[in-house]
């Protein structure tokens, strides 16, 4: 095992993130999993924490396979190749990115409880999730961030599949890992501990951690 639990996940995954460390960075989990590891590198780095919501779009009949991603603000990673095998229409594509998308805004809303979004513009965003399975999610995340105009986004994951930096390079500035296996199957094989982060948590985890940036 990699992991103890995210905690130490977090922690190990603050440190690669150091030269980050400023109360101007801002840290965006991806719920629900990525907001336990978010909130210790948030600690560790002196950094706002905040969530960035994204939600795999089911295939037709297929509710649990991801055909692609996409954010509250409707920005979407779409798995071409995966549509094209199932040969996908594109209003049973939309039909499936627009339920997503509602799923996604109302999620949104919840976690942050009346909190307006943070600023990003002309900051350090640091996007993590508590690993890199699919990617869907994260690069659905990441091209919303990147709407936003941060002045650097980073991409950062306790563990992910080999080769992992290099298929995200493209999508943030820049990508951090702290262990890319050949033997990846799923993202709790590397922790000791993988329990569900429910709602409740993450809304706990934002409402003790944040913190204003100045």
């Amino acid at each position: 095992m990699s992991f103890r639990d995210r905690i130490e996940a977090g922690r190990r995954l603050a440190r690669e993130l150091e030269r980050y460390r400023s109360p101007t960075t801002v840290v965006l989990g991806i719920p629900r999993g990525g907001v336990p590891v978010a909130a210790e590198v948030a600690r560790a780095l002196g950094a706002q924490l905040d969530v960035v919501v994204a939600r795999k779009a089911g295939a037709p009949g297929q509710p649990e396979l991801a055909i692609g991603a996409v954010a509250p603000d409707g920005t979407r990673y779409v798995n071409d190749d995966l549509v094209a095998g199932l040969g996908l229409t594109d209003p049973q594509i939309d039909t499936a990115f627009e339920r997503a998308q509602r799923e996604a805004r109302e999620r949104e809303e919840r976690f942050r409880g009346g909190r307006t979004a943070p600023v990003l513009r002309g900051r350090t965003a640091v996007v993590v999730d508590d690993g890199i399975a699919t990617g869907a999610t994260l690069r659905a995340a990441l091209r919303s961030v990147r709407r936003s105009k941060p002045a650097r986004l980073v991409a950062a994951a306790p563990v992910a599949p080999s080769g992992s930096r290099d298929a995200f390079r493209g999508e943030a500035d820049e990508v951090v890992v702290v262990e890319e296996s050949p033997m990846f199957m799923a993202v709790g094989q590397f922790y000791e501990e993988f329990p569900q982060v429910s709602d409740e948590d993450v809304q706990e985890l934002l409402r003790v951690t944040a913190k204003v940036a100045v």
